[in-house]
């Protein structure tokens, strides 16, 4: 049992919109297919994956570095029983004679290829990638309804106010109970304005409204937002500085009483671990945000749950970045306090199968071998360009 082939191809997001840092209209994604010698139903069994959005592609590591050292090793492909392929040894194999650190693009391209093999380990096992998650986690009880959030809200100066709160109210519509909005990308008067608009929509409840600044601020600019936005006590404050300046977060965290939410960019169990033990956050109040697509795929997110958990942290407290099945899958296999939504935004990546229905806020995790992309008609349909 082993890969024969690894192909990928750069897609292109193609979005117009933008956070308060960048615009995603040239933005590309890695999409990953790892090609096995098993044949079921006349058909070679393949697992898919890609890296989130936010990024863009990286065929060149995959292809010049990656794939060529999985592919010259294939006797350390498969588990140690040979049904099914090990994905912790393969990583080994992608991480061959690269040193400590410097992670960058190197983490997000790793990821791509590592949710591919991932996915392919779980069809040869013909189990939910949710379940194999948990089985290498040693989770006896994984979660099957995840609570998930609907995140959108994106500068568009076609929508304007009017705009932002007829998607907010799209989403209410489709069962999310939950809406998280961008800041950050215009005067705070006038963010606080498009807050209290979509405030009013939600009852006023700032519990169901969180805000993502996208690490846009300095100090004094973010704590300026955390003192006008204080009185509404909102789900959470995400991102308001830096990723890496954990200085920064700390001096925020001090000043606001509601969540902080961060960790989507950080891209190995390394900075995770200093996020916790340098940033300030508070194990009870405060989420992490860490996304298996930007930081070296499954296996790392799972080894980062250990972490957290021995820094003293519960899993309920994580809640991946991403806003697709892969982040769904892990949200149930480490039984982790939800997960992102990308309902309307950054297809065909964004948001679960076409057949899984939000209801009161939650969505109920699949039985479908691997991750489930197969049940995202359009995301399929992409990836089995690669075929």
């Amino acid at each position: 049992m082993r890969i024969v082939e690894i192909r990928d191809v750069a897609v292109p997001m193609g979005a117009p919109m933008r956070n308060a840092v960048i615009d995603f209209s040239k933005m590309t994604v890695s999409a990953v297919a790892v090609v096995t010698d098993v044949v079921r139903d006349g058909q070679p069994v393949v697992g898919f994956g890609f890296n989130a959005n936010g990024r863009y592609a990286q065929s060149a590591l995959i292809r010049e570095r990656l794939a060529p050292r999985v592919l010259e090793a294939p006797e350390e492909h498969a588990s140690a029983d040979g049904t099914s392929l090990d994905p912790r040894a393969i990583r080994r194999l992608m991480m061959r004679n690269e040193k400590p650190g410097g992670h960058g693009e190197r983490a997000v391209a790793v990821a791509a290829l590592d949710i591919a093999v991932w996915d392919a380990a779980a069809k040869l096992r013909d189990m939910p990638l949710w379940a194999l998650i948990a089985e290498d986690a040693g989770n006896p009880a994984p979660e099957r309804h995840i609570p998930v959030y609907a995140a959108g809200g994106y500068y568009d100066p076609d929508k304007g106010m009017e705009g932002l709160v007829a998607e907010m109210q799209r989403c209410l519509d489709q069962g999310y109970t939950q809406v998280k909005m961008k800041i950050g990308g215009a005067p705070l008067d006038e963010d606080l304005a498009r807050i209290e608009s979509v405030l009013a929509l939600l009852g006023s409840d700032g519990s169901r409204l969180a805000v993502d600044a996208n690490g846009r601020f300095d100090e004094e600019t973010a704590l300026r937002y955390a003192n006008a936005m204080a009185p509404h006590a909102l789900a959470w404050y995400e991102e308001p500085g830096d990723p890496l300046d954990f200085s920064l977060n700390a001096a925020v965290v001090a000043a606001y009483p509601a969540p902080i939410a961060t960790g989507e960019n950080l891209l190995s169990l390394q900075d995770s671990r200093n996020l916790l033990r340098f940033g300030g956050m508070r194990p009870a109040t405060d989420f992490v945000q860490f996304d298996p697509a930007l930081a070296y795929g499954v296996g790392e997110t799972i080894d980062i749950v250990a972490m957290m958990a021995a820094e003293g942290w519960s899993p309920r407290r994580f809640l991946p970045h991403g806003g697709n099945l892969l982040a769904l899958s892990v949200a149930g296999g480490l039984s982790l306090g939800g997960c992102e939504s990308y309902p309307g935004v950054f297809q065909p990546f964004g948001g679960f199968a076409d057949e899984t229905p939000v209801e009161d806020g939650r969505v109920r995790l699949g039985d479908a071998p691997g991750a489930g992309f197969e049940r995202k008609a359009a995301l399929h349909t992409l990836l089995r360009t690669l075929l």
